[in-house]
């Protein structure tokens, strides 16, 4: 499998998550609100701090859908499946960013002033 063909999935499935959210809040009214607050400019901590906060509620989501398809409650695999797998795809986004913060914090430490 070359590179091309993964990074054409790779935006598949972020295509694909983004309709995701989309459906989830269009039943949610608060959605516009949150769509107007996006339009905004924020801040560099504010906008790693509403990614983590996303990626702990695609986690916990995940979890939840976990332990109710272990109680016998939901028998939609797929869903459970599907949440596990966004959840895993958020940790190691993060993970990643964190790794590249490292990477940058230490580069500018290891700079004569």
């Amino acid at each position: 499998m070359g590179i091309d063909r993964v990074m054409a999935l790779r935006s598949q499935i972020l295509e694909r998550n983004q309709a995701l959210a989309r459906a989830a809040d269009s039943g949610n009214p608060s959605a516009v609100t949150d769509t107007a607050q996006a339009a905004k400019p924020s801040s560099f901590a504010d906008t790693l701090g509403d990614a983590l906060k996303s990626v702990n509620k695609a986690q916990t989501q995940a979890s939840e859908l976990s332990a109710q398809y272990e109680r016998g409650e939901t028998i939609d695999i797929a869903k459970v499946m599907l949440a596990r797998q966004q959840a895993s795809v958020g940790f190691e986004a993060t993970l990643q960013v964190r790794n590249k913060l490292l990477s940058a914090y230490k580069d500018i430490m290891s700079m004569p002033v």
